[in-house]
């Protein structure tokens, strides 16, 4: 269990997959994003490669944790984690269910 006051200390926004590219040489299949916040544009790495393709990310909103500490991945460094359900194998991206703003703060 934790607090409410230690949940809180995750922050959640949303995100703009803006470019897709291939992580080369990983031990799975990664993907590289390019997510836009809005003020700013972070590089996040994400094993969804066999769930989703890049046509299917690119301009999409996702939910994602954005104060992290940074992760070097397959030698890129991710800056956040995207929020995903997985159910035997299946993954399924966290999405806003309308249009909001990138960067939007989930509460």
């Amino acid at each position: 269990m934790v607090s409410i006051d230690e949940f809180a200390k995750i922050e959640l926004r949303v995100g703009k997959v803006m470019e897709v590219d291939d992580v080369p040489n990983a031990r799975k299949p990664l993907y590289k994003l390019s997510v836009s916040f809005g003020d700013e544009t972070r590089t996040i790495v994400a094993g969804i490669k066999e769930q989703y393709t890049k046509d299917a990310l690119t301009g999409k909103k996702i939910i994602c944790v954005t104060n992290l500490e940074p992760k070097v991945v397959a030698g890129i460094t991710s800056q956040g984690m995207l929020l995903a359900a997985e159910n035997e194998g299946k993954i399924v991206l966290l999405v806003p269910d309308s249009d909001i703003g990138e960067g939007a703060r989930v509460h």
